[in-house]
């Protein structure tokens, strides 16, 4: 299992596992839920609580949901990390996860009140999974469709399974997915306009940006370039395979 979880892309591992142990340590009574909720008034007091900016976006949902919020982030938001060719460079992953949590934190709190943004990130990376795999087959339990639809049978089930108030703020990450997809895609490609969304080179290095990435058929290997003239680098060095090295037709929803 550890092996699976290092070779796993290491923002989607990472924000699985902060969930998970958050999320197990809050409902075990270990945690107190006010500590790590999202409020203006606590952010913004002296010292502020920054911490909360993170968070208050890593809180699963009581009983199951406890383990299928980070599977979904798992599932999901690896895919998207590993996959999308929208992420083709180091950090573009990490880039538009600040991107859209910035949206959903301005719209869901002031609008909603919402003191936890996890559903809306989750459906934030299920709509980007949904548009990069349109024309694709995808199973929700007994019923198969096209991925484009997924974000809506996801808040149909959320709208029966939790009722309306989480359905809405899970909605948010519609909203907050397509902005960035018409930033960085649409506008640029159809309407002529520049990309702005450009994830910085410290981000870059970060992420182990002074290395050679190979894909594979199998998956994606990461070769160390030449040292420079300096001999530093910096970033990861796992090699992302196994279980992550492709795509299938679809994913089943609810069941192994």
């Amino acid at each position: 299992m550890l092996d699976a979880y290092w070779a796993a892309p290491p923002v989607s591992r990472t924000l699985t596992a902060i969930c998970l142990v958050e999320s197990i340590l809050i409902y075990g009574g270990l945690l107190s839920f006010h500590r790590v909720i999202w409020h203006w008034s606590l952010f913004w007091k002296l010292p502020p609580e920054l911490w909360r900016l993170a968070t208050s976006f890593l809180i699963s949902g009581p009983q199951l949901a406890i383990f299928f919020d980070p599977y979904n982030i798992w599932t999901y938001g690896g895919q998207l990390e590993k996959d999308s060719p929208r992420f083709t460079k180091p950090g573009d992953f990490f880039i538009y996860v600040l991107f859209v949590c910035t949206f959903i934190l301005s719209l869901a709190s002031p609008i909603l009140g919402a003191i936890r943004f996890t559903p809306a990130l989750i459906m934030a990376f299920q709509y980007t999974f949904a548009q990069d795999n349109r024309g694709k087959k995808v199973s929700f339990f007994v019923v198969t469709f096209d991925a484009k639809y997924l974000p809506y049978a996801m808040l149909f089930l959320t709208w029966i399974m939790a009722g309306p108030e989480e359905m809405f703020l899970q909605g948010f990450g519609i909203p907050a997915a397509h902005f960035y997809d018409f930033l960085t895609r649409l506008w640029p490609e159809f309407g002529g306009g520049t990309n702005y969304i450009q994830t910085p080179q410290f981000v870059r290095k970060w992420f182990g940006g002074n290395r050679a990435v190979v894909n594979r058929g199998y998956g994606t290997a990461i070769r160390q370039q030449a040292p420079t003239a300096s001999g530093a680098s910096s970033g990861f060095s796992s090699a992302f395979s196994g279980s992550w090295g492709g795509r299938g037709q679809g994913r089943r929803l609810g069941g192994d």
